[in-house]
């Protein structure tokens, strides 16, 4: 994983103005490839880069000083945690109107490419884990972030990185493949 480094002279005691904006120009781009993977379109990604960097703007004394790494870590928390509070929003709209989530399910595309139905598979699935499991395979799989990076970006230990990496591949697969074949009798 490649981090930016801020430029000395725009570390604390500059102005939050400059600071945000040599931020948003270090880190915007991985935050938007992290983004892309835990939303399901780029204008939610985008939404979501903006929310975050939105967060820090109204608080930039909670952004930490010091290297580049911690504040990124700081905005990638901020980003998965938005993206948490959105999938809960989600789950209770689900609770509420299951109807508009099983018309959408039984709905079928009559010319459909293999590749775009596997993928849809793998967001759908990706979708139904615990948020922090989907951040730590999005981040380690498809991002190729290692262990120790994604524990700094996710705040916990690697071993629960690892946990989690570990869960969430079996949690998938059950996912996809579904429910097996009732045996009556």
């Amino acid at each position: 994983m490649v981090t930016a480094t801020l430029p000395s002279d725009v570390t604390a005691g500059t102005e939050p103005a400059e600071r945000l904006a040599a931020l948003f120009d270090a880190h915007h781009q991985r935050l938007y490839r992290l983004a892309r993977r835990l939303t399901s379109t780029a204008d939610d990604a985008r939404d979501l880069v903006q929310e975050t960097f939105l967060r820090a703007a109204k608080s930039p004394q909670s952004i930490p000083d010091g290297p580049s790494q911690h504040a990124e870590a700081w905005l990638v928390r901020v980003l998965v945690n938005l993206q948490r509070d959105e999938w809960r929003r989600r789950s209770a709209r689900n609770r509420i109107d299951p109807e508009g989530e099983a018309e959408a399910s039984r709905a079928k595309p009559t010319d459909i490419e293999g590749e775009f139905i596997a993928k849809t598979t793998v967001w759908r699935a990706l979708e139904q884990l615990d948020p922090r499991r989907r951040a730590a395979i999005v981040m380690y799989e498809l991002e190729g972030a290692t262990i120790p990076a994604i524990a700094r970006s996710l705040g916990v230990s690697p071993v629960t990185v690892r946990w989690h990496l570990s869960r969430g591949r079996k949690e998938l697969a059950s996912v996809i493949k579904g429910p097996g074949p009732r045996v009556e009798g």
